[in-house]
């Protein structure tokens, strides 16, 4: 059996599981995944989407339905294609318009870190470790106890036998700030919904830059941590940019996935003018040309809005356009 994940284009993502000789289409609809679909023969391109990861086969289906360049490029139709590994196939159509909604996990508080004055890590059990897949980079999201509020958070983890972790901005009185940093005890009852997101690592074909801003750190230790245990034979920068010292958080952690991950290198930076830090101001300061591959790199960045802004600013100064762009930006004060 292979493990097929189905993004929507909302983000919300479903795992089934495929044969090797069934249908993708088939093993979604076996288990009450209605993707698009309608002839069933490789002729109407109804259920036409992309394969960003994974090896898999196509039957037969004609021009009008797919062309050789789509099917370049990674498209398949789901009627005709067999998968011959673990896949990540985008979807272009809503969860809701495919009767899927996201699964609500049962988990318990496991752990509060206090990192630093203004960050909070925390992890949690999910009960059912059988529920617990996931992306690396995607979020999940996380009622706050006591509230009819609702958070979203990133996974600063891959799963650990039911534990996932999380990194979060300590808001000043903040809901959810509040609770980890004051009444948050080990066993407190929690629901994950999710995964959700269209912000997670890809296939690596080509050199990775990662831009991280403040606790926008947190889907990239996920993505080392799932890269630690691949062999890309490409190189991976880090920028990891805050705003004070104090915000620089799971430095131990970089450290190792640098000692752990060959051609992964990272470099801090710190936005205050007062910082003795030896990289001072802002990521789009410390942008080496040799880390942008001439446009020939899959960039990832989470980050606030102005980052994102900021870092399309530089690169359209640069005269670089990636290969692929891949961001999310959160505002700190709300949400994430």
């Amino acid at each position: 059996m292979h493990r097929i994940a189905l993004n929507f284009e909302d983000g919300v993502t479903r795992f089934i599981e495929a044969r090797a000789d069934e249908l993708v289409a088939d093993a979604a609809y076996r288990v009450g995944v209605n993707i698009p679909m309608d002839c069933r023969d490789g002729a109407c391109g109804t259920c036409k989407c992309q394969c960003e990861s994974g090896d898999y086969s196509l039957g037969s289906y004609i021009e009008d339905a797919m062309t050789e360049d789509e099917a370049r490029e990674g498209f398949v139709l789901t009627c005709q294609m067999k998968a011959k590994s673990d896949c990540v196939i985008r979807i272009p159509a809503a969860s809701t318009a495919c009767k899927v909604k996201p699964a609500a996990m049962a988990a318990e508080m496991v752990e509060v870190r206090q990192l630093s004055p203004t960050s909070i890590g925390f992890a949690v059990r999910v009960k059912d470790a059988g529920q617990l897949s996931y992306l690396p980079g995607q979020y999940v999201n996380v009622p706050v106890p006591g509230t009819s509020q609702t958070r979203s958070y990133s996974f600063s983890s891959m799963p650990r036998e039911g534990v996932v972790e999380f990194l979060v901005r300590n808001i000043p009185n903040g809901l959810m700030s509040s609770y980890l940093a004051g009444s948050a005890r080990p066993g407190d009852a929690l629901t994950l919904t999710g995964p959700i997101g269209s912000f997670y690592l890809r296939d690596v074909t080509r050199p990775l830059l990662f831009l991280a801003g403040g606790t926008g750190l947190a889907p990239f230790l996920a993505m080392l941590e799932s890269l630690r245990h691949k062999e890309t034979g490409q190189p991976i920068h880090m920028i990891y940019g805050v705003t004070n010292d104090a915000d620089l958080v799971e430095l131990d952690k970089l450290a190792a996935f640098a000692a752990a991950i060959p051609g992964f290198t990272y470099v801090t930076v710190v936005a205050d003018p007062a910082s003795t830090h030896e990289r001072k101001g802002y990521v789009t300061h410390h942008l080496p040309d040799a880390a942008l591959h001439g446009g020939n790199l899959d960039l990832y960045l989470c980050g606030p809005p102005p980052m994102v802004d900021a870092v399309r600013a530089t690169l359209a100064e640069k005269g670089v356009k990636p290969a692929n762009f891949h961001f999310e930006k959160f505002n700190p004060s709300e949400a994430k």
